[in-house]
């Protein structure tokens, strides 16, 4: 896929989640105040910052996506992982906010909630848990696809609100049944998960700042393309590293010895634009050649010194 491609499904999955985290908001808020729902017009206001959380993706991902330049030869693929942390941050944030909140309810043993509230603020509790679930597979589905954290960190925002609304509904519900303190119980435990995520999403990108290894099973996939080429009787040597959304790889394969150097060009060659085909995630694969020996059918392999 394209830097293109990568830039163009982003933009057109933040623009949709941002109208979308507008109309729920406004829809949370009306409800909220109709419904005598304090916890349904603090929800509201979670679904209106996931609006600033998305504007971060579309500046990352746009900064991500500059041609490379005089000062930044590799390009600029870490800005999104940047963007990354950030959202990660704010999603802790939420999630401790939520913690918070939720414990000071505790210590007052619900007493601050004075009205119970209506079967409205319960629908709207409903219809936000449905669409923020909906929104989060949307979101990660563009975000697997694309392997963009700052997508993906999005996407666990939309669940953080969806999660946020399932401790509204259990609060709402718990007051007209005569049980606040159900609203504060599921508030931790729905922060605890928040800041989990959080937590992933951060570790995950500071991982691609710091030129991690690709996965093994990308690495193995790699080696056994490569000894596939025509002329590579072995390789060397294979490094890789992540690099934002993309990754970098060095080969060092053997070939063999005599050959013209034309040819030991061709066989560099074949097996750049092989691992470049077939990994289309892979920015750039550099190809060095080491001089070997193929063996004679009557050589033992002990025999072969290079």
């Amino acid at each position: 896929m394209t830097q293109g491609e990568h830039e163009r499904i982003a933009m057109r999955v933040s623009k949709n989640t941002i109208v979308v985290n507008l109309v729920l908001s406004v829809l949370k808020f009306g409800c909220g105040i109709y419904g005598k729902s304090s916890a349904m017009i603090s929800d509201a206001v979670h679904s209106a910052s996931d609006v600033l959380s998305t504007i971060v993706v579309i500046v990352g991902v746009k900064l991500s996506g500059k041609e490379s330049d005089e000062k930044h030869p590799y390009g600029h693929e870490r800005l999104e992982c940047i963007a990354a942390i950030l959202l990660g941050a704010i999603l802790f944030l939420t999630g401790v906010g939520i913690a918070v909140s939720a414990v000071k309810k505790i210590g007052l043993g619900g007493q601050e909630v004075l009205e119970v509230p209506n079967v409205i603020a319960l629908a709207a509790a409903v219809v936000s848990i449905v669409t923020k679930e909906l929104m989060y597979w949307y979101t990660i589905g563009a975000a697997n696809k694309i392997h963009s954290d700052a997508l993906r960190a999005d996407a666990w925002h939309h669940r953080s609100d969806a999660l946020s609304s399932v401790g509204s509904f259990a609060g709402i519900l718990g007051a007209r049944l005569g049980l606040p303190i159900c609203d504060p119980i599921a508030g931790i435990l729905i922060a605890l998960v928040i800041m989990k995520v959080a937590v992933d999403i951060t570790v995950e990108s500071f991982r691609k700042m710091i030129d991690e290894s690709c996965d093994e099973r990308i690495v193995k996939n790699m080696e056994q393309l490569v000894l596939k080429q025509g002329g590579v009787i072995g390789i060397d040597d294979m490094k890789t590293r992540k690099f934002g959304a993309k990754m970098y790889v060095d080969i060092d394969i053997v070939a063999e010895g005599q050959i013209p150097l034309i040819e030991a060009h061709q066989i560099a060659e074949r097996v750049h634009d092989a691992v470049e085909m077939e990994f289309p995630d892979v920015k750039h694969c550099m190809v060095h050649v080491n001089p070997g020996i193929v063996p004679e059918p009557w050589q033992d392999e002990e025999q072969i010194t290079k």
